[in-house]
């Protein structure tokens, strides 16, 4: 079966910068996690209207990553323009995955779905908060 996106898709153009590469001159396979956390965290910010700062140091609560699972399809290079994207697969009580891909142009070069957790200030999973929750809600990706 293959996922259709009926829902929202949240995007982030970067650059690959010098620092990104490895001596082969292509981006470093860690680097593509830390992209992927300044997705996550550009999309608390931009769509779900949370910031990072307000969601750790002032309610003392984190979105920790539980589980992450990476294909790197083709490698990128130096100034390549790359456009990431994130999707939600499944938004559980404590819980939601998502789907990255990052594309140059049509190609796509790194996918990867990861599972965040809310945790509060109690260290433990707590459900999500409701205003949280309905940020995250219209990125929901249903099956065809």
């Amino acid at each position: 079966m293959t996922a259709a996106l009926s829902g929202q898709v949240f995007a982030v153009e970067r650059r690959v910068r010098f620092a990104d590469c490895d001596t082969a001159g292509i981006v470093f396979f860690p680097r593509y996690f830390e992209m992927l956390n300044g997705v996550v965290e550009d999309w608390f910010f931009e769509a779900l209207g949370v910031s990072f700062r307000e969601l750790h140091m002032n309610r003392g609560a984190s979105v920790p990553t539980a589980a992450i699972e990476a294909r790197f399809i083709a490698p990128s290079r130096l100034e390549d323009e790359l456009t990431a994207t994130l999707t939600v697969t499944r938004l559980g009580g404590a819980s939601c995955s998502l789907r990255h891909r990052i594309h140059a142009g049509d190609q796509l070069r790194f996918e990867a779905t990861q599972t965040l957790v809310f945790v509060g200030s109690s260290l433990k999973p707590e459900p999500w908060p409701d205003e949280l929750r309905a940020g995250i809600a219209p990125f929901l990706e249903t099956a065809a």
